[in-house]
């Protein structure tokens, strides 16, 4: 990717402007806005603010914020969505990226005013923010029940988003017994489950999200399928009767060393011929983006954990190698999609 260098100074509007343009979108989630002009298009000004029952004065900033930045369009004084707001509701994205704002809204965008001083001190400063006593963001949710409600709800929405190219191009035929580390409230597991009938998926998780957890799967009816295991991933050991170990959305929480730890352990725990399987978002080796990317980068600098980023795919190949796996068995597979995903496989 080649970026563009700013050519005038209207060009830094929207990055001078950012957090209130982040804002506008907000609004209009949670106002109900795009869901509005979805079932009802071409309506005026006062339509709008009875619908939303706004006053005038209100309707009129929220309506020119959204109809500058595009998200809006107007013609004769009535307003439709944009055809990107359109295209979430025609493909059934729509609940997936209003989860996604949601949580940029209520749990990323205090954190990131510390982005600054995350860089000074190179740890996660915008932590502060989240009231509790854990040593990260993900131990701090049982303290913070409405928080950890909008997280898992973000989570098992970006996962949904992209969990089609995972199953599209992760490898999964010739192996039988997944560990998924760190897998959260087990949406990639039910996703593996339900197109690979032949796997049997463990999810290594912590105490307070394998009871989240476990409640999805039997929701499921996949119980016999997918298996729980509580433990710290960097304390505890990893299950070994297992041929496949799979990160996804994972790595790009912690460090380069804890990265390469966590790697070291799944190739402990794999047998000669297992496969480690990276999935997430991956920034361009060059440094220049994609612009998700760099931006996704400030949340992992402020606020989850001690350090993280959107790392590179030469830095995930680096880390695999010196984990022990064959460098001359690591492939890297990019989506060709809005969203910066990527899968790096690695063979013991």
């Amino acid at each position: 990717m080649t970026t563009i260098p700013l050519r005038t100074l209207e060009h830094l509007t929207p990055v001078l402007f950012g957090h209130a343009a982040f804002q506008c979108l907000n609004s209009g989630c949670e106002l109900g806005l795009f869901e509005l002009l979805r079932e009802k298009p071409d309506l005026d000004k006062a339509q709008v603010g009875a619908g939303l029952s706004l006053a005038p004065r209100a309707t009129d900033i929220l309506l020119l914020g959204t109809t500058s930045l595009g998200l809006t369009a107007q013609e004769g004084g009535r307003y439709r969505n944009a055809p990107a707001i359109e295209e979430l509701f025609t493909d059934g994205r729509w609940p997936h990226f209003r989860s996604v704002v949601a949580f940029e809204a209520h749990i990323v965008y205090e954190a990131q005013a510390d982005f600054t001083e995350s860089l000074r001190q190179n740890t996660n400063v915008g932590l502060r923010r989240i009231p509790g006593t854990g040593r990260d963001l993900y131990h701090r949710f049982a303290e913070n029940p409405d928080l950890e409600r909008v997280f898992y709800r973000y989570m098992r929405a970006w996962s949904e988003l992209s969990n089609s190219f995972l199953l599209a191009n992760g490898d999964f035929a010739a192996v039988r017994r997944v560990l998924d580390v760190g897998g959260g409230d087990a949406v990639n597991a039910i996703a593996l489950a339900r197109a690979h009938p032949h796997l049997h998926i463990t999810i290594l998780e912590i105490p307070a999200t394998v009871a989240i957890a476990r409640k999805r799967i039997a929701d499921q009816g996949l119980t016999d399928r997918i298996t729980l295991c509580e433990g710290d991933m960097f304390r505890d050991p990893f299950p070994t009767d297992v041929d496949c170990v799979l990160f996804a959305h994972q790595l790009v929480i912690w460090e380069p060393q804890e990265n390469v730890a966590l790697l070291r352990r799944a190739y402990e725990a794999l047998p000669e011929g297992g496969r480690l399987i990276i999935f997430n978002s991956v920034s361009d080796d060059r440094g220049d983006g994609p612009l998700m990317a760099a931006l996704d980068s400030v949340y992992f600098a402020s606020l989850p954990a001690r350090g993280g980023m959107i790392y590179s795919w030469h830095q995930y190949e680096h880390w695999l190698h010196e984990a022990g796996f064959d460098r001359a068995a690591i492939t890297r597979k990019s989506a060709a999609s809005w969203t910066p995903h990527g899968i790096i496989t690695g063979i013991k």
